[in-house]
């Protein structure tokens, strides 16, 4: 009998938001991508749930609504956490390339835009104060609900100028995503008091 190791608990709801972006965010549900640390965070369609609970994409009413759903509903649970891995994994490839100085793919690129324009689809736009922002009936469109903030705020951060601040944490087992508003754009780490931190325990080590 093959003794299979247990993961530990999602923290799709309680991730820190570090990333300055809804986008960048939604991407830091993973962490350590390709290396023996990989920590996966949306496993389940409750999971997405929890992170956009967390994130306020969902107000607490509605995730709780929405929970309830995928527990009755495999259709829709397999078509939300699908739906949110594809979202995700697009941006990051679009993320990591900016944070690096480099083209985004256009495989990537392909796959934002057709999530933006599916989630638009059943979109209104309403009034928030001053401005008017897009907004979505979870129980008409659960899905698009979930996923497009995450996509507006996405295609955002590449048309309205701040691609170029998008940087990596350099952190052993991170690889976090975040814009750079410092003015010397001189940020590294995802957050200072945990990865920086540990870089310079590593440092005073030796190793």
């Amino acid at each position: 009998m093959t003794n299979t190791p247990l993961l530990p608990p999602s923290r799709a709801g309680t991730l820190e938001l570090v990333g300055g972006m809804l986008a960048l965010d939604f991407c830091n549900t993973s962490s350590g991508r390709g290396g023996a640390r990989h920590l996966e965070h949306l496993r389940l369609a409750g999971d997405v749930v929890a992170w956009a609970a967390h994130a306020a994409v969902l107000d607490a009413a509605a995730a709780a609504a929405l929970g309830a759903r995928l527990a009755v509903d495999e259709g829709l649970a397999t078509a939300l956490l699908g739906r949110a891995l594809a979202l995700r994994e697009a941006v990051f490839g679009i993320g990591q390339a900016r944070a690096q100085g480099l083209a985004p793919g256009r495989v990537h690129l392909d796959e934002l835009a057709a999530t933006h324009a599916a989630c638009l689809a059943p979109a209104r736009l309403a009034a928030d104060g001053a401005v008017y922002r897009w907004g979505w009936d979870p129980a008409a469109a659960p899905v698009e609900a979930v996923l497009g903030p995450i996509a507006v705020s996405a295609v955002g951060l590449l048309t309205q100028g701040e691609a170029g601040r998008l940087k990596q944490c350099q952190g052993v087992h991170c690889g976090w995503l975040f814009c750079d508003r410092t003015k010397n754009r001189s940020r590294r780490w995802c957050e200072m008091e945990v990865c920086g931190n540990r870089a310079k325990q590593r440092r005073r080590r030796g190793g």
